[in-house]
């Protein structure tokens, strides 16, 4: 009889074990910049369903969104996020600089660079498009009003400058005088810097402020898609720059938790065929070609820079964005 009831016991025991491990609830937390809301949105509930049936926990994705350079230094500063989905490669750098919660070598962990998507930086203009805006040259006309968030932060403001900076050197013999007097015009501009993308285009939008809002592509589609065609549209200028946004596992926040499987599965689902069709749908553009070729039509073609024709992110955060920087020669105090 001892023998049945210990075997008993032991039954029951590893069944509830068992159940107890079915049944986890997992939590990590994004924190992302300000464009990708509606993204993340789409994605997170098709991770979580896919996450269930692989493993039988259920997963909830918590979001954080604000400009990219801001949620940085909230991270370092101790917002305890499992995965980073930042504007640019600097700010995700940083989490190593300044508290090593991430490897060094970070963006050889996933493909492409860690970049499981792409954008580009246009205008967005009232319906009709009045002031005739077609290219970077119209933005720094006397009395044209523009919108665009703060170099310092928001990562997206850091693309705008530098598509800005590239297109003044393209039409000024690479002439660096003449294209910072071209992004003081520009910046002289400005109606109001917003701390984030998403900030500007409530300024612009619902708030009415200004003739050009300068913004990410998808945001601008965005736009178009929830407020209408009717009312504003996109004017994608001659030259703008690729947008690289990165991902990132937050290995010390992530181990801490308990969640580095669950964030690290999370990050690689961006690039599966399924996670890339909603990133289409979304107006980013896909990193797999294939569904890169399917939304193709949807974006106006251009002439795209790189980051690395700038030196690459350090160089560029260092001689554009830090203080005393070009930026703060146009627009600090006192300019």
């Amino acid at each position: 009889m001892n023998n049945i009831y210990t075997i008993f016991v032991a039954a029951v025991l590893a069944v509830l074990a068992s159940s107890n491990v079915q049944a986890a609830d997992v939590q990590i937390l994004n924190v992302s910049n300000d464009p990708t809301r509606e993204l993340f949105k789409e994605i997170n509930p098709v991770f979580a369903k896919n996450w269930k049936a692989k493993t039988g926990d259920t997963v909830t994705i918590n979001q954080s969104h604000a400009g990219s350079g801001k949620q940085a230094r909230s991270v370092i500063e101790g917002l305890e996020a499992d995965v980073v989905t930042l504007a640019l490669a600097y700010d995700v750098d940083q989490l190593y600089q300044k508290r090593k919660l991430i490897p060094e070598k970070w963006q050889t962990l996933l493909p492409h660079n860690s970049s499981p998507y792409l954008s580009t930086m246009v205008f967005l203009v009232r319906k009709g498009n009045p002031l005739g805006v077609k290219d970077w040259d119209d933005l720094v006309k006397p009395g044209v009003s523009i919108v665009t968030p703060n170099p310092k932060t928001s990562g997206g403001a850091r693309w705008n400058f530098l598509a800005a900076w590239g297109y003044a050197l393209k039409h000024n013999n690479n002439d660096e005088a003449a294209a910072k007097v071209f992004v003081n015009k520009l910046f002289k501009n400005a109606a109001v810097l917003d701390t984030g993308a998403r900030g500007s285009t409530t300024s612009f939008v619902e708030r009415e402020i200004g003739d050009v809002l300068i913004t990410w592509e998808n945001e601008g589609h965005l736009v178009l898609r929830e407020f209408g065609a009717d009312k504003f549209e996109i004017v994608t200028p001659s030259l703008s720059i690729l947008a690289e946004p990165p991902v990132a596992v937050v290995e010390d926040y992530a181990r801490k938790h308990g969640t580095t499987e669950v964030a690290t599965e999370y990050l690689t689902f961006l690039y599966s065929k399924e996670a890339q069709e909603i990133i289409g749908k979304n107006f980013y553009r896909p990193v797999d070609k294939d569904i890169a070729a399917k939304y193709a039509k949807q974006f106006k073609p251009l002439e795209l820079i790189n980051i690395a024709q700038f030196g690459g992110w350090e160089a560029a955060q260092k001689k554009f964005f830090a203080d005393e920087g070009v930026f703060d020669e146009i627009y600090g105090p006192g300019k």
